[in-house]
This record gives C-alpha cells, sequence and structure tokens, in this order.
C-alpha cells in the first residue's frame, strides 16, 4: 500500500494539472457511480488526508479515492496512449489541456465535500498535514501510548493513530530508533520521538518520487533495512533478517537488523 507522502505527491501533481479547471470529460467507471458524469464541473482542488484523496468539485461535492495496493492515478496530455490497460481505468477526468486516469481504484465515492470527515474522520492526525502544530503532536502522543500493550510495528502502520506511515517507514523507522518492531509500546524509551521521526522521513520525501531514509538517492542505497533481508547491514554489517507481523490479511513483512535494534523478536522468522 502507498505510503502517505505518495499520496501526498500524487494530490500534488493533480491539483496543479486540474485545479481551477473545467472538465471537459468526466467519467466514473466503478460501478456504483456509473451513471455519473462530471463533464462541466470545475475542479476547486485535490487535497490528501492520510492515504486517501479528495477531488473536490464547484458543484460542493468530493470524488474520494483510495490507492490501496495497486491503484494509481496517472496524468497525460489528451490523446496519448495509457500507459496502463482501459479495462483497469476507474475514473477519467479531462480538461482541454490534461486528462487524469485513475486505475484500479477499489474504493470510489463520490459525496458533499462537508462529508468528507465520514470517510477520514476516524484517522490520526495526518502526518504531512501542511497545518500539523502542537496540538496534532500532542494527539498523535496520546493515541500512541493508548496502545502500550500493542508492538510498535503494527502501532506504526495504524492509521487510526496517526495517518501516513507504510510498511517502508514502519521498518525504517524501527532502525533508526534503535528498536525491534516486536517492542511494546510502553517500552519504547521515547514516544514523542517515534511520532517526530515518522514526520520528519515522510516530509522528506513528500515532493519527490523516491523515498530515501539514508539522505542517499541512488539505486540500492536509499533505504536502511527495507527490502533488504538477507543483505548486511550499513552500520554493523549483521544480515538482515525479515518476519511477517500482523495477523492474517494485516500481516506485513518486517525488516531489522538484529544487532542494531535489540529486544524482542518474532517466534518464526524468515531469511
Amino acid at each position: 500500500m502507498p505510503e502517505g507522502d505518495t499520496v501526498h505527491l500524487t494530490a500534488r501533481r493533480l491539483r496543479a494539472a486540474l485545479a481551477g479547471q473545467v472538465l471537459v470529460r468526466g467519467e466514473l467507471r466503478h460501478p456504483r457511480l456509473v451513471e455519473h458524469d462530471l463533464a462541466g464541473r470545475t475542479v476547486l482542488d485535490v487535497a490528501s488526508v492520510g492515504k486517501h484523496l479528495f477531488t473536490r468539485f464547484d458543484d460542493g461535492q468530493s470524488l474520494h479515492s483510495h490507492l490501496r495496493m495497486d491503484g494509481s492515478w496517472h496524468l497525460y496530455r489528451p490523446g496519448m496512449a495509457w500507459q496502463r490497460p482501459a479495462h483497469q481505468a476507474r475514473a477519467v477526468l479531462e480538461t482541454a489541456t490534461r486528462t487524469a486516469v485513475g486505475f484500479a481504484l477499489h474504493d470510489l465515492e463520490l459525496l458533499p465535500t462537508p462529508e468528507e470527515d465520514r470517510l477520514v474522520g476516524h484517522l490520526g492526525p495526518d502526518l504531512l498535514d501542511p497545518a500539523w502544530d502542537d496540538t496534532h503532536a500532542a494527539e498523535a502522543l496520546r493515541r500512541f501510548t493508548a496502545r502500550g500493550a500493542s508492538e510498535l510495528g503494527l502501532v506504526l502502520l495504524e492509521q487510526r493513530v496517526m495517518a501516513g506511515v507504510g510498511n517502508l517507514y514502519r521498518a525504517e523507522v524501527c532502525f533508526l530508533l534503535g528498536l525491534s518492531p516486536w517492542t511494546l509500546v510502553r517500552d519504547v524509551p521515547d514516544p514523542d520521538a517515534a511520532i517526530t521521526l515518522s514526520r520528519e522521513l515522510l516530509l522528506r520525501n513528500a515532493d519527490r518520487p523516491q523515498q530515501s531514509t539514508t539522505g542517499e538517492l541512488a539505486r540500492g542505497r536509499q533505504h536502511w533495512v527495507f527490502e533488504r533481508g538477507g543483505q548486511r547491514c550499513r552500520r554493523c554489517g549483521t544480515r538482515i533478517r525479515t518476519a511477517e507481523q500482523g495477523d492474517g490479511i494485516y500481516a506485513r513483512i518486517a525488516y531489522w537488523c538484529p544487532t542494531c535494534q535489540p529486544g524482542p523478536a518474532p517466534a518464526r522468522m524468515g531469511r
């Protein structure tokens, strides 16, 4: 599932292409929305909230989309060939100069703009909220510490605690904190640091497609442990380990260095 910075960048690019423009084509190909034609509406804004996107129109409605695992929005010039098959398109928003195509959007809903909170009101503070202040940080800390009996890696992924962290940043935050992903939240020495670091890493990559936590952008040098199972730790040379964390459909592969990240380990480990 995309990280919050990917969704943030998607919103920024869609906003730059569509905001202030009248739609000459506005197709919704989702089974529940095929009767709606958005042509003639003016796009006012495109905003991200955590991993949710809202395209807002001048008639007081918003188009909500969520990328899930395989969804994406592409931008084209009118007449350009699409990079994904047409049967995967769920939304086509076209102005006189740009075409935005939403592919594989499993979650798509048209709703009144004042009701957006119905879809995102349960989320914790958005780590990329431009209005982020001490109040947001305090609320994230309250929600984080309330999960004291839960594992750090799982809580970092919990969007109801703070919105925006995915599996990449879960792995990298745990590494940079020097803690095993299986450390209980109540045993995290500095909970504030977990929130601050999560926000800093997302902000660092919010305006570019590359996601670097090491400070390097070269291929293969961008991450400390994420997707580096079996490779040597960049700090100590220990082999990076992998294991599933979470249950059922919510299980994700965790990556960690057992030397740099001491603490609890899973009962069953991968490579």
